[in-house]
């Protein structure tokens, strides 16, 4: 990270700590007061701000707090303040409101419970808050153009080494409060969105419904990933980075075990949504956030939706010696067949690759069972329910066991083998085109 600093002029005046190696301070080319004002258009402005929330600080603190730039684009303490304020962090404080007919708190809306909720809390936008065991400060000022109300944000520290210490606790605090949540990269039209979700209900392992030696393949590698260290790796010159890839027919669990992996490691996770919005940037974006996460895994959705221009150079990010260090990372498709070649071609980029295929007769008892499908039916209908749903997926497993609760819930007694001749039907018109449609003739459509 480079950092760059501001001063008042009282402050370069009087301050030692702004010289280099013992140097004088550096002459100030233009320092703003109201004689001068205007003779740098929009200097006036932006120097009124910044002096307000410096007096802020003092009055509250009484210690300078000098203004801080950073060329670093992952400026994760950005989301670590909004988690503060959300839930209620002693450590930091409200230290004033920027402009008085702004928002000073935000509605929030939270359906991730079994009841949503509203709740009020304080803005990130237009206040300045502190961490004053830290001597740090952070506000998100807002600025207003013809178009519309921007916002810049400022980071305020009472010196070099505290603001250094605050960074330095940066990365272990996003990991520990990214353990029990995952990471969501979206690309959009307007740059990768990132937020955070909650991990509202782990799928457990055992819940998982693959054949026996993929399934312990893949978490044995996993397991293997997290109990190991760099210092393992470095010592026997291997690179800390490992990658899978799951391909199949949709609906066959790819999405279920990717959920029970983030449920259950030791670390945190991360998934990211290819879109026709990814670009170069947005690849170097989720990676650098990444490694600042590591150990984790970070799951690729969808891998083959990867823009054609984006491809060569998402490649050379795989092959780089420190991009995916402490990242295991996890591909999804259902489309093989689109797969770009050098991503299976080179070892580093995606080292196994694991078809999740329609289950066969075993899972596909195995997962009837765990829905409780025998809630409704006897052994009788679950081995003729087992041996009638040949070719299914599991999501389509699951609407049997759905369609046969509704059922039962009505009528007391499921016709599961009408469910699955229905379903059948449906699949086969949709797997030849047939779509039917009623008119006043009676049924019209392609074939």
């Amino acid at each position: 990270m480079i950092i760059s600093t501001h001063n008042t002029v009282q402050e370069q005046e009087a301050s030692p700590a702004s010289s280099v190696s013992g140097n004088p301070p550096p002459p100030v080319i233009y320092s703003y007061d109201q004689q001068s004002e205007g003779r740098i258009d929009g200097y006036a402005e932006h120097a009124r701000l910044i002096d307000g929330i410096s007096r802020a600080l003092y009055d509250r603190y009484g210690i300078d707090y000098r203004l801080y730039a950073s060329s670093d684009p992952n400026i994760e303490y950005w989301d670590l303040l909004r988690s503060d304020i959300l839930e209620g962090n002693p450590e930091v404080q409200h230290v004033a409101k920027i402009f008085d007919k702004l928002e000073e708190k935000t509605i929030r809306y939270d359906d991730e419970g079994d009841q949503p909720e509203y709740g009020v809390h304080l803005s990130v936008l237009n206040n300045v808050f502190a961490y004053p065991k830290w001597g740090v400060a952070l506000a998100r000022v807002p600025f207003f153009r013809l178009n519309g109300v921007y916002h810049e944000d400022y980071v305020f520290a009472v010196g070099d080494a505290e603001l250094r210490s605050f960074l330095g606790g940066i990365r272990t605090r996003e990991r520990q409060q990214n353990m029990n949540k995952v990471t969501v990269f979206t690309d959009t039209s307007h740059g990768i969105e990132r937020r955070s979700e909650p991990v509202t209900r782990s799928v457990t392992r055992d819940e998982v419904v693959l054949a026996a030696k993929i399934k312990k393949e893949i978490y044995r590698s996993i397991d293997q990933f997290f109990e190991s260290d760099r210092t393992f790796y470095r010592t026997y010159n291997i690179p800390y980075k490992r990658g899978i890839l799951l391909y199949g027919h949709p609906g066959n669990g790819k999405t279920t075990l990717v959920k029970s992996i983030a449920g259950s490691i030791p670390g945190p996770a991360a998934y990211w949504q290819i879109t026709e919005y990814t670009t170069s940037e947005s690849v170097k974006s989720v990676f650098e956030a990444a490694s600042r996460l590591a150990p984790m895994v970070l799951i690729i959705e969808d891998i083959d939706s990867m823009p054609q221009e984006v491809r060569s150079f998402f490649l050379n990010t795989l092959d780089g010696a420190t991009s995916k260090e402490g990242i295991f990372l996890i591909g999804t498709t259902n489309y093989p067949e689109k797969i770009d070649p050098g991503l299976m071609n080179r070892a580093g980029r995606f080292d196994r690759a694991y078809e999740i295929a329609l289950p066969d007769e075993i899972l596909r008892r195995q997962y009837l069972e765990l829905r409780g499908l025998g809630n409704f039916v006897d052994d009788e209908a679950m081995a003729e329910t087992v041996r009638l749903t040949e070719g299914f997926s599991l999501a389509q497993l699951g609407e049997v066991y759905v369609s046969a609760a509704l059922q039962w819930h009505e009528h007391g007694e499921p016709h599961v083998q009408d469910i699955i001749f229905n379903m059948r039907g449906e699949l086969d018109k949709k797997r030849k085109n047939e779509w039917l449609k009623e008119t006043a003739a009676g049924k019209v459509g392609f074939f």
